[in-house]
């Protein structure tokens, strides 16, 4: 039980003491931790599968990035291992993002990264395929279930990557 109770007083402050998403590091499918900063100034979909999107393609990797959290607490429908799962969503779906760590999602044994975008966005993920929309600073836009699809998103993430690229180009 004291375990538990020092797990859980770990995460909270971990999440209590993040400024926002980009604040946070992740393992990716190889084992390199990773610094989710490196996409600060970007938009980001992070989803909680592996081969949901290929709007990286259509918006630019410079302005838009989908960040790939697969997770086995539904269904069990992603029991392999962190590089079979990058192998299978390159090869079959042709991913192209980054593809991170089997994590958990929801529970006492979650990701502090979603604990995060659970706690900021007031949804947490009951299935495959949750999606949350975290703006250039780090915040948490919104979240959407498996039932929204990717599509519907489109154009709120243009708007947002317009902004982007507005802004940028402002800046110069």
């Amino acid at each position: 039980e004291s375990a538990v109770t020092v797990s859980s007083l770990i995460s909270f402050l971990l999440i209590r003491d993040a400024r926002d998403f980009y604040s946070f590091k992740a393992v990716n499918s190889r084992g390199k931790l990773v610094s989710l900063e490196k996409y600060r100034g970007s938009v980001s979909l992070v989803v909680n599968v592996a081969s949901e999107c290929g709007y990286t393609e259509d918006f630019g990797p410079a302005h838009f990035n989908v960040l790939a959290f697969p997770c086995n607490q539904f269904g069990q429908q992603e029991p392999g291992s962190d590089r079979e799962i990058d192998s299978f969503a390159r090869t079959v779906y042709g991913a192209s993002f980054p593809i991170f760590s089997k994590i958990s999602v929801t529970g006492t044994g979650a990701n502090n990264i979603y604990r995060y975008l659970t706690e900021s966005s007031g949804k947490e993920p009951d299935w495959n395929f949750w999606k949350f929309l975290v703006d250039p600073q780090g915040a948490v836009v919104d979240a959407w279930g498996p039932q929204v699809p990717v599509e519907q998103l489109r154009e709120q993430i243009q708007d947002m990557v317009r902004a982007v690229i507005l802004k940028r180009k402002d800046e110069l």
